[in-house]
């Protein structure tokens, strides 16, 4: 009985799926750098972050807007403004209100310089 072209094709494509089962993914080599890379962070910060003590710039700055929206701490007349309690403010230098665009940078401070 003579092998048509259909059952070649659906019995390499068993042989290819088999090979693809046994071969372990590699992992990702890439370096973090910039805001992937995790640095090491203030006391103040360790705090917030529930005892991190190292954390990348992304990850900062999301888990604050978490806090953020978790709190409902947004200014309901200007969603622009973001207004600050006890915790937020040991975080953002004792300030009643900060400025959406103004997050990344009063969380720069709190990012330890190494090298």
């Amino acid at each position: 009985m003579a092998t048509t072209p259909w059952r070649a094709l659906g019995k390499c494509m068993l042989l290819m799926n088999a090979v693809k089962a046994k071969v372990p993914a590699a992992p990702p080599t890439k370096k973090l750098t910039g805001i992937m890379k995790p640095m090491p962070v203030s006391p103040i910060r360790k705090d917030f972050l529930g005892g991190t003590p190292e954390a990348s710039r992304g990850e900062a700055v999301k888990k604050v807007w978490a806090y953020i929206k978790l709190h409902n701490l947004r200014n309901p007349s200007d969603k622009k403004q973001i207004i600050c309690d006890q915790k937020l403010k040991k975080l953002f230098s004792d300030k009643e209100t900060v400025g959406f665009m103004e997050v990344s940078v009063l969380l720069s401070k709190h990012f330890v310089k190494t090298g």
